[in-house]
């Protein structure tokens, strides 16, 4: 399991982050504050996957989903985030798909090596015609 609370945390810098794209630019946030948030988004995470993982294991899944996360979010009632959370879901879904069906089409129209190999028998039979 965990050898320290502390690593439990979020990350400083991706807390920062957040923070720096929540709010106006000109707003400062003190490194007290930034800490506070860094915990309460720790602990926000940690109760949302607790009870994610409650959700998994009424149904008898050993791996958590995106649905499970979903009724953990209804579960601790913050049924506000579920709209827009499977909005972005979605989002993400469509943008993975076309990732790959990007790197599909590259792959059929790619002249890699492999592509390349020609048929050395049929190139002598060529050239001697």
């Amino acid at each position: 399991m965990v050898e320290r609370i502390e690593d439990l945390n979020l990350p400083n810098t991706s807390v920062t982050r957040l923070i720096k794209e929540a709010i106006p630019a000109d707003v400062k946030v003190s490194s007290e504050c930034r800490i506070a948030l860094a915990r309460a988004t720790s602990v926000f995470v940690l109760y949302l996957t607790s009870t994610a993982t409650t959700a998994a294991q009424q149904k008898n899944h050993k791996s958590l989903s995106a649905d499970h996360v979903l009724k953990g979010l209804e579960e601790i009632e913050f049924e506000s985030f579920i709209q827009p959370l499977k909005e972005e879901l979605e989002n993400f879904r469509k943008m993975i798909k076309s990732k790959k069906d990007k790197k599909a089409a590259k792959a059929d129209t790619d002249t890699t090596v492999e592509g390349a190999v020609i048929d050395l028998e049929n190139l002598e039979s060529m050239q001697t015609s």
